[in-house]
């Protein structure tokens, strides 16, 4: 069997375009179209059924797919085995975060842990999606989350807490003259995430405009300190730019933790080990900048 052509069945089916499939597979689009139909020749049925809006699974797609899916499973196992034979402290680490928490939160420590191993190297990928932990997208990843749904092995090192700031010359010159429930101020926005938009509406400022779509944290804390608006950011950034301010009368929400993950069959891995303890131990004495007041 052509076993190239089961991840690109996997992809398609995951997916549901040729074109999402290819992006994920780091292939071309004419490149899994053949896979596919080698597939199906070689199986002598028809797995897919295209139609404007896509590729479907066919009844014998169906009955393939979570055989496949075990398959991928076992393989993934076999891989973190012959990983979890590394007994030394030296390799690549892959270790995914978003961008503000990278930028602020663990350049120092990883400039230290480089320090300390000058054999291990880390391979950064910044990215407000999530990375798969059980496929093998990334070995540690470091999340704002309320609660972990993968099976994986997690550490909770404190809240994440977020709240309303903005600068404290907006918050001097535009609170004083607001309207009811805010009218007269303004909000930057993400554009439409519900979650977001949720806790405005449940702000003591529902009435205030919500102005611009930016969906990027980093330029709305720059954007806050400017003095374009009110922001929903991270509590820490008080802590590094002491222009902003909390707007008064609001609290934290406190239902986000800061989590380190990894898959199981990691912790054997000497390198993983001494860089989760390692980052734990440092995100843990600096607790006290991240949680805000």
């Amino acid at each position: 069997m052509d076993w190239k052509s089961l991840p690109a069945f996997l992809a398609v089916a995951r997916h549901g375009s040729l074109r999402a499939a290819a992006d994920q597979q780091g292939a071309t689009h004419a490149t899994v179209r053949r896979q596919i139909e080698a597939l199906e020749a070689q199986l002598g049925v028809q797995l897919f059924r295209r139609g404007a809006d896509g590729f479907h699974l066919t009844a014998a797609g169906r009955t393939l797919l979570p055989q496949a899916l075990e398959a991928e499973q076992s393989l993934l196992q076999g891989f973190n085995a012959v990983q979890g034979l590394d007994r030394e402290a030296s390799g690549l680490i892959r270790l995914s975060a978003d961008p503000m928490t990278a930028h602020f939160m663990l350049a120092p420590v990883l400039a230290d842990f480089a320090a300390l191993y000058p054999e291990i190297e880390i391979e950064l990928q910044l990215s407000y999606g999530i990375d798969s932990i059980s496929r093998l997208e990334t070995d540690v990843s470091v999340r704002s989350v309320a609660e972990v749904d993968e099976d994986v092995v997690g550490r909770k090192l404190f809240p994440a807490s977020i709240g309303i700031f903005a600068s404290r010359d907006y918050i001097d010159r535009m609170l004083p003259k607001a309207g009811p429930r805010g009218s007269g101020l303004d909000w930057i926005g993400y554009g439409p995430v519900p979650e977001l938009l949720s806790i405005i509406q449940n702000s003591p400022f529902p009435e205030a405009r919500i102005r611009h779509s930016i969906p990027d944290p980093e330029m709305h804390l720059h954007l806050a300190r400017a003095g374009a608006g009110m922001a929903l950011l991270a509590a820490w950034v008080q802590t590094r730019f002491p222009e902003l301010q909390r707007l008064p009368g609001t609290v934290l929400d406190e239902r986000r933790s800061i989590w380190v993950l990894l898959h199981s069959d990691l912790r054997r891995v000497r390198r993983i080990r001494l860089f989760v303890d390692y980052l734990c131990a440092a995100l843990l004495e600096r607790r006290s900048d991240f949680i805000g007041t």
